[in-house]
């Protein structure tokens, strides 16, 4: 009776909850013993790739991580899963792919990740960043916190950003080239292949329409590549720079959110640029979260979760 019992104990999978491994600058985050992400550090900007599902699909493209994955366009290369920049910043273009050699380098981390067990698992880390003009010239300090959490079939990514001039004032300009982003599953959007997605915002904007409104969140929703019901939803905080932020949401699975984008989405109620100085010394927090569900959007609850990450 003993061993049968020790072997049914064995069969049964234990709840893992979330762990990480760090190595370096890097951070492998796991789920239940499966892979959910990655923070890479090596990219001309830091990113987390992949976002994987609770099933093991993947949420974000592959591209440029891995090549000629059926059903993906090889387009735009500087879309690396779920990342944070800017197009101009003192007019050095941080979101093309370093083509002008800025970039933002991980310094490191800052303290140990942090792991909770509950009803909510979650894990919490920190690391130290700096905004390289042209790759030389310091312009910005960053403390970026990640707060990743896991419970049934939703996960979420809280992102809290802290960014310092350090090196007189610096300038976001106004373009739609930022900032807050991910890049879907091609299953989840309108337009490709294999798009059988749809956008839908908190003012109940829809697909082609949701591009450069604003809003408090805005969802792609649609079938992973497994046909499963799925949810990637981006949420503004109210305490945000020009909240309800522009939502740059295209049809081929680029989301971000832009606080700086208002001539560049042709908002004619926002009087004047987009355009935002942050002068030197002072600092600018953004705080967004990221919500991957399994489930139609009704059952995600996305007023609810918005309510949640506001109090």
């Amino acid at each position: 009776m003993r061993s049968a019992l020790l072997i049914l104990a064995l069969s049964v999978p234990l709840h893992a909850g979330i762990t990480f491994e760090k190595e370096g600058n890097n951070l492998r985050v796991d789920i239940d013993g499966e892979l959910f992400t990655e923070y890479h550090s090596e990219t001309w900007v830091p990113c987390l790739y992949p976002l994987m599902s609770p099933d093991g699909t993947h949420l974000t493209r592959q591209y440029p991580f891995v090549k000629d994955v059926a059903g993906e366009e090889n387009d735009h290369p500087h879309h690396i899963g779920f990342w944070f920049t800017h197009g101009s910043v003192n007019g050095s273009d941080f979101w093309h792919g370093g083509k002008d050699g800025s970039k933002v380098v991980t310094k490191g981390f800052v303290g140990e990740p942090v792991v909770k067990q509950g009803d909510t698992d979650s894990l919490t880390f920190t690391v130290d960043l700096e905004w390289l003009a042209k790759g030389k010239t310091p312009i910005l300090s960053e403390q970026r916190s990640y707060a990743i959490q896991s419970n049934g079939k939703t996960r979420s990514i809280d992102v809290t950003c802290i960014l310092k001039a350090i090196d007189g004032d610096v300038v976001f300009g106004d373009t739609k080239e930022g900032s807050f982003a991910i890049r879907t599953a091609p299953t989840i959007r309108l337009k490709g292949k294999v798009a059988k997605g749809g956008i839908t915002t908190s003012e109940g904007v829809t697909n082609e329409k949701a591009w450069g409104k604003r809003s408090k969140w805005v969802a792609f929703h649609g079938p992973d590549s497994a046909g499963t019901p799925t949810v990637i939803a981006l949420m503004d905080h109210t305490k945000n720079l020009r909240h309800p932020t522009w939502w740059h949401a295209r049809d081929y699975g680029l989301l971000t959110a832009n606080p700086f984008g208002a001539r560049a989405y042709r908002d004619k109620e926002f009087k004047g640029s987009g355009e935002f100085t942050l002068k030197n010394g002072e600092s600018l927090n953004q705080q967004y979260r990221l919500i991957l569900h399994q489930g139609d959007l009704a059952s995600t609850k996305l007023g609810e979760q918005w309510e949640s990450f506001n109090k």
